[in-house]
């Protein structure tokens, strides 16, 4: 369980850039989906979501790509250091950054020479779109969610979990749940996405079967369920089928408790 404290109002989308306050309960979900999001909401506390500089939240987004939060979340702390100092605009700092030595910065992150160039093209490409950072925030949090979100991917670098991420922490908009390889996972062994879904399509299940109100929780929560519960190869049900608080909507696509075998959904259809 998570030791997480409960806030004093539970607010799935975030008041800032729209989102608006989620009732959880199970009883009344209309899908499987939003009932597993419910339970969820029974498990940890809700968080709000918008608000965090755009710009940044990008930069702490290509750097999470590939790694864990305990690699990257150093490796984003020391880039700030160095490259967010009073009365800069990062984004024209990262366009200008000396390669070898961003890459040294942010070398716990993993790729970090894969990265640096991408951060390094990022920053470029902000500057002479937007012209600072503070513009591209502007956009991100005023137009159209479906043009933030192709814009974004035009970018290299940029893929669609960096996209959505960037639509949720930065503008708060509802109806945006991010998928990661444990939201990847987790949907398609419970037989909510079908067991050979790409990311993009476990995306397009969740944000048809959820609320918009509630995808951003969605995505956090079920990140946490992964870490606490339904972990990659050692799943709680295959210890005990009572210890998972979703045993009775899961159809364990991947998981064979009888021989403790765990494998990728999609190789249940070789």
């Amino acid at each position: 369980m998570s030791d997480d404290p409960e806030p004093a109002v539970n607010i799935s989308g975030g008041t800032e850039g729209g989102g608006a306050a989620a009732e959880f309960d199970p009883a009344t979900a209309d899908t499987r989906a939003e009932t597993v999001v419910d339970r969820l909401g029974n498990l940890f506390w809700e968080k709000t979501y918008g608000g965090r500089d755009a710009f940044t939240c990008l930069v702490r987004t290509i750097l999470s790509q590939n790694t864990s939060d305990t690699a990257s979340q150093p490796a984003h702390d020391a880039l700030i250091d160095r490259y967010d100092a009073d009365g800069v605009d990062l984004a024209e700092s990262l366009a200008n950054a000396e390669r070898s030595q961003l890459a040294e910065t942010i070398s716990s992150a993993g790729l970090y020479n894969q990265k640096s160039e991408t951060l390094i093209q990022t920053g470029e490409w902000v500057r002479e779109e937007f012209g600072s950072a503070a513009a591209f925030d502007d956009f991100v949090k005023d137009e159209e969610p479906a043009i933030v979100r192709d814009t974004l991917l035009s970018v290299r670098g940029v893929g669609p979990k960096t996209a959505d991420c960037v639509l949720l922490f930065a503008g708060g908009r509802g109806g945006v749940f991010p998928v990661d390889t444990h939201v990847h996972r987790i949907y398609r062994r419970m037989g909510i996405a079908p067991p050979e879904a790409d990311h993009e399509v476990v995306r397009e299940v969740l944000e048809q079967d959820v609320p918009a109100a509630k995808c951003g929780f969605g995505h956090t929560a079920t990140i946490q369920f992964g870490r606490e519960y339904c972990t990659a190869r050692n799943p709680a049900c295959l210890e005990d089928p009572d210890a998972c608080p979703m045993a009775d909507l899961c159809e364990q696509v991947g998981v064979y408790p009888a021989t403790d075998e765990v494998v990728d959904p999609a190789e249940t259809l070789e």
